[in-house]
């Protein structure tokens, strides 16, 4: 695969006889409103047949030989791979690339949000083939824990099956459309409404043909840390061979009276979830200055603690499919779809910049005298991203969520990656 990075002065037309790929499939692959006006520093992606790289860090007792064996590749092509790689120096987590016949595989789970099932039936259809699970944020629990239906959602639960996709519940601690501690404290902290809430959620999951729980409990009080924990634990015990997904936010050490991640005891969720989410979106948040969502230098840091904690087979990293378009100086943020941001860019004339640490691309605009920010995700940062998953051995990744258009993405794990099917195993 290539990717191409516009320079001033490019147009699509010379892009396409460098490649060898007609324009319009450009323009398909990559989102663009035309084949009419590009920018400098946009990125394209291009499909192609060479021989996909793998990215690894070395272990103990790792050798080249045993590496080459492992990836169905020669010694030859890694060393053409690493200039400068001494085979008699290897180090422990020493980054490696292995030229490999061996795509990277991985579980995917998209979200979705129910408010209107017939419009998000296409997109499934179309995402089948690159989605493992989909989790369908449609149910919320009462002060006394008993989970209850928010939006109906049966027509995408039974299509979901029918395209190969684990359906998962996905649970939220809402009340009046925001998150509340209040209600996940009230809840956890009492044996009778949390075994309430177990219970319901298992007969729910059950009757309306779920394979598994998606629970998404935010800003839950310190003081329940314990609780959560033990929630958790008692609800796997209760699915049986139903699938318990958690989402976490994401943390680089554990400060447990912290009133974000204080709660989220990693290595007790590990040991009780099936797989866990860890949030590494949102570094940049609404509200907040103008920063990338989610930069990979934080993402390293996060998966790195995480793996502390976490086996690497049951963690997931969050990639998000949108951006945040900030007001300067402001508080002002509207977000947006990825392929949205990338075509405002085009739109207003504007040069794509990325930043190298982040692994982020970003570009501003006036509207008069209002300066915009706006910080998104291309095929460039979604690499580097699935990069830390093949490093790192990973279980996976999310996605929020799925009416979000992020084609780059879709294109590159279509072509370059296989995505695990879990139905029936």
């Amino acid at each position: 695969m290539a990717v191409y990075v516009v320079k001033p002065g490019d147009n699509l037309w010379a892009v396409s006889r460098l490649y060898g790929v007609p324009i319009q499939s450009i323009v398909e692959l990559n989102g663009l409103e035309s084949a009419g006006a590009i920018v400098p520093g946009l990125a394209i992606y291009i499909p192609d047949n060479e021989q996909p790289i793998r990215y690894y860090r070395i272990k103990s007792g790792d050798t080249l030989w045993r590496l080459a064996a492992r990836f169905s590749t020669t010694i030859p092509d890694i060393l053409s791979a690493n200039p400068g790689l001494d085979p008699s120096r290897l180090y422990i987590d020493q980054p490696i690339n292995l030229p490999s016949p061996l795509p990277l595989e991985i579980d995917t789970l998209g979200f979705v949000v129910p408010y209107s099932q017939e419009a998000l039936l296409p997109i499934i259809g179309q995402l089948a083939g690159q989605l493992t699970y989909l989790a369908i944020s449609a149910y919320s629990f009462t002060n006394e824990g008993y989970a209850y239906v928010e939006l109906e959602d049966r027509t995408i639960v039974s299509r979901s099956v029918e395209l190969n996709i684990v359906p998962l519940l996905m649970i939220r601690n809402l009340q009046g459309g925001e998150f509340s501690a209040e209600l996940a404290g009230r809840v956890l902290q009492s044996p009778v409404y949390r075994q309430n809430l177990i219970l319901s959620l298992v007969n729910l999951a059950r009757q309306r043909g779920y394979g598994g729980i998606s629970i998404d409990f935010e800003f839950i009080p310190p003081p329940q840390r314990n609780d959560f924990s033990l929630f958790l634990t008692d609800l796997k015990a209760a699915l049986g061979d139903l699938i318990l997904h958690v989402n976490v936010h994401a943390k680089t050490a554990d400060i447990p009276t912290n009133r974000i991640i204080g709660a989220y005891d990693y290595e007790a969720i590990g040991r009780a979830a099936d797989l866990v989410a860890v949030m590494t979106i949102d570094y940049g948040y609404p509200t907040g200055p103008p920063d990338p969502v989610a930069p990979l230098w934080w993402m390293y840091q996060v998966v790195r603690y995480s793996l502390t904690q976490i086996n690497p087979s049951k963690l997931q990293i969050a990639m998000p499919l949108y951006g945040y378009d900030k007001v300067a100086g402001t508080n002002i943020t509207k977000a947006l779809s990825v392929q949205g941001a990338q075509n405002l860019a085009i739109s207003k004339g504007s040069v794509i910049r990325y930043d190298t640490a982040a692994q982020a691309p970003w570009f501003r605009y006036w509207l008069g005298t209002e300066e915009h920010i706006v910080w998104f995700e291309d095929i460039r940062s979604y690499m580097a991203k699935y990069k830390l998953m093949d490093q790192y051995s990973l279980g996976g990744t999310t996605f929020w969520q799925l009416r979000l258009p992020a084609p780059q993405n879709w294109a590159y794990l279509r072509n370059e990656v296989i995505v695990r099917k879990r139905l029936g195993l």
